[in-house]
């Protein structure tokens, strides 16, 4: 299976999951999910003219700058379920996050680095680290603050 493939499959299936929750709940967190992928796409804009990272293989032309399969495949719909399974419960959505963004830092890019997909350049991975980490709070006061609007208006 050649890596094209591969990354249209990281892009589609995290969609394909969201067959597996109800509409309720995919109303309930797609606007954070949203929101993740547009700052996700902020970083992937830093990250190209800083040259964080160089990404090698891509499944859009613009793929070089913005790793499509995963910032509106696999981070994005990965932040759904998160959120679909620890909203609520600050300590364990803290915890997930953590693991979840050490494993992508410390062990998801390099593999991707070995594949020849992409590759950190300019930034070390506890930086990457650090920046999706602290990504996730951001996510997470918003979608508090998005609720509370849901709740009142």
């Amino acid at each position: 299976m050649s890596l094209k493939v591969i990354q249209f499959i990281v892009f589609l299936l995290p969609w394909a999951s969201l067959f597996f929750t109800s509409q309720k709940v995919i109303r309930r967190f797609m606007p954070v999910t949203i929101l993740t992928a547009f700052l996700m796409t902020i970083i992937f804009l830093f990250a190209y003219s800083y040259e964080w990272w160089v990404i090698e293989k891509y499944i859009i032309p613009w793929g070089n700058i913005i790793d499509v399969s995963f910032a509106y495949g696999l981070f994005g719909v990965g932040t759904f379920w998160i959120f679909r399974f620890t909203y609520d419960k600050f300590l364990l959505y803290a915890f997930v996050n953590l693991l979840m963004d050490a494993f992508m830092c410390f062990v998801g890019l390099p593999l991707l680095g070995k594949l020849g997909i992409a590759h950190y350049k300019n930034l070390e991975p506890w930086q990457y680290f650090l920046i999706i980490y602290t990504l996730s709070f951001v996510i997470y006061a918003y979608h508090k603050w998005q609720e509370k609007i849901f709740v009142e208006g």
